[in-house]
């Protein structure tokens, strides 16, 4: 699949684009990580046990190196082309991965975040794909159109108390619908992908309906992506990584794909 001068626009313009069918070659496989990957979670997973809350909501990130059946993206020429479009960048390089499961009936809604002030890269070419494993009829993954330029970065939270993830110089969460900005949402077949900026605020709706809702979603950097300091300890933390403010991800742990 090749994308657009449109795809490009909207992605450069929005910062976020629908990207039909980009991951269809890869749906049963990621059906497959996803349940290993539940079976068997990693040391960042959580259940997002909220009180008042019904449901299943399970996430889980940094998982790539010990499930084979994710490694298998970082090879489809297509989607590590897409992003290199996309993000008008000659480089792309890989950060984490990350897993995303609404059982039938899960009440809790993500909240309004975006990913950047969570991360320890800066830089203007960054790419999130949040890829659906099963039919979205009601539409979940709900994104600010051209927040990503907003002039200040919105304050990082945590998904179940909502507290500040650390303080800094940050602009409060939005309540987009309530203020009246403009919101892109699709619904989407298993396959498809939503590309957005790391600075794009982004939320996703509970899953009300009768069948489970799983995502897969890739974030990769691109030429411009440096490492940075964060007020408080980033998400996911990478211990032990030895960078130091300006310096390109190291690619024996964030593997160039381009």
């Amino acid at each position: 699949m090749s994308v657009s001068l449109e795809q490009i626009d909207a992605y450069q313009e929005n910062g976020v684009v629908h990207l039909p069918g980009l991951f269809s070659r890869h749906v049963q496989r990621l059906r497959q990580g996803v349940e290993k990957n539940l079976q068997n979670p990693g040391p960042y997973a959580s259940n997002n046990e909220k009180s008042g809350e019904t449901g299943l909501f399970f996430d889980d990130y940094c998982n790539w190196t010990r499930i084979e059946e994710f490694q298998d993206i970082l090879a489809d020429s297509a989607i590590i082309s897409a992003a290199g479009t996309l993000m008008q960048s000659a480089r792309v390089q890989m950060f984490h991965d990350h897993i995303l499961v609404k059982e039938p009936g899960t009440s809790m809604a993500t909240p309004w975040h975006s990913d950047g002030p969570y991360y320890f890269v800066d830089g203007s070419h960054t790419i999130s794909f949040w890829v659906a494993l099963d039919v979205v009829d009601e539409a979940s993954l709900r994104c600010v159109i051209g927040s990503h330029r907003w002039k200040k970065d919105v304050m990082p939270t945590r998904w179940v108390s909502e507290e500040a993830y650390f303080e800094g110089d940050y602009q409060p969460v939005p309540d987009p619908e309530a203020e009246g900005m403009e919101i892109a949402e699709w619904h989407m077949s298993p396959g498809d992908a939503v590309a957005f900026h790391f600075r794009t605020v982004h939320g996703a709706r509970g899953n009300h309906s009768m069948k489970r809702r799983r995502a897969f979603s890739l974030r990769l950097v691109g030429d411009d992506a440096r490492f940075t300091v964060r007020p408080g300890p980033t998400s996911p933390p990478f211990p032990g990584h030895g960078m130091v403010v300006g310096q390109p991800l190291r690619n024996d742990w964030f593997p160039i794909l381009r």
